[in-house]
C-alpha cells in the first residue's frame, strides 16, 4: 500500500512554454527507457524475487520511478499548458495535439506509444537484476541526450536531478546483484539446475 504526498519529489517551476522540448522530454514519460517502464519493471519483478531485501529494493525503486513519471508529466505539462494554436503549428507539436490535445499520453519522442514490451520481468534473480542495471544505464543515457539538446535552465535542473537518481539506482542494483550472487542456490536456475547441466 502506498501513501501519496501531494508534492513532486523535486520542485518544478518552468517559466516558458516550449513544445519542441516537450516532444523530447516525453520519451522519459512513455518511451522505451522511460519512467513508466522502469516502474512497471521493478514492481513486477518484486513478486518473484526470492530475497526479501532485494524485493524491498525493487518496491522502493519502483515506487520512486512512479514519482519520476509524475515529474516528467509535470515537465511536459508545464512546457505545453499555455500554447497558442500558432505555437502548436510552428513547433511541430500539431500531430501530438491532434490526437491528445494537451493531455499527457505515454509515448516515445518519435511518437511510438508505450506498451508492456518496453520492460522485462523474467523471474530469474540474475536475469532480472542485469535487466535492471541495463535499464538504469539506458535511462541515464537518455537523460544525457536530453541535456545535450535542451538549454532551458529550469528543465535542465530537473533533468540533472533525475539523471543523478538513475546513477543511484544503478549502484543499488549493483549491490543487490552482489548480494544475490552470495545467496545463489536451488531457487535460482543460474546457479543450480542439474537437469540442464547433465
Amino acid at each position: 500500500m502506498w501513501n501519496y504526498e501531494k508534492r513532486l519529489q523535486y520542485p518544478l517551476k518552468i517559466k516558458q512554454c516550449n513544445p519542441k522540448i516537450a516532444q523530447i522530454i516525453i520519451s522519459q514519460y512513455g518511451g522505451p527507457d522511460g519512467e513508466l517502464g522502469a516502474s512497471m519493471r521493478y514492481l513486477s519483478q518484486r513478486y518473484t524475487m526470492p530475497y526479501p531485501e532485494i524485493a524491498g529494493l525493487l518496491t522502493d525503486i519502483g515506487t520512486e520511478e512512479l514519482a519520476h513519471f509524475e515529474m516528467i508529466g509535470a515537465i511536459v505539462y508545464q512546457l505545453t499548458k499555455d500554447l497558442t494554436p500558432e505555437e502548436i503549428k510552428n513547433s511541430g507539436f500539431a500531430p501530438y495535439y491532434v490526437d491528445h490535445t494537451l493531455a499527457l499520453w505515454p509515448q516515445a519522442a518519435g511518437g511510438i506509444p508505450f506498451n508492456a514490451c518496453e520492460f522485462q520481468s523474467k523471474g530469474d534473480v540474475i536475469t532480472d537484476l542485469n535487466e535492471d542495471l541495463a535499464a538504469e544505464q539506458k535511462a541515464r543515457t537518455t537523460y544525457d541526450n536530453i541535456l545535450r539538446l535542451v538549454d532551458d535552465p529550469d528543465v535542465c535542473d530537473a533533468i540533472r536531478f533525475l539523471r543523478a537518481r538513475e546513477i543511484v539506482h544503478y549502484q543499488r542494483f549493483g549491490e543487490a546483484l552482489r548480494l544475490a550472487a552470495e545467496k545463489l542456490d536451488e531457487k535460482n536456475f543460474y546457479a543450480f539446475n542439474p537437469e540442464f547441466d547433465s
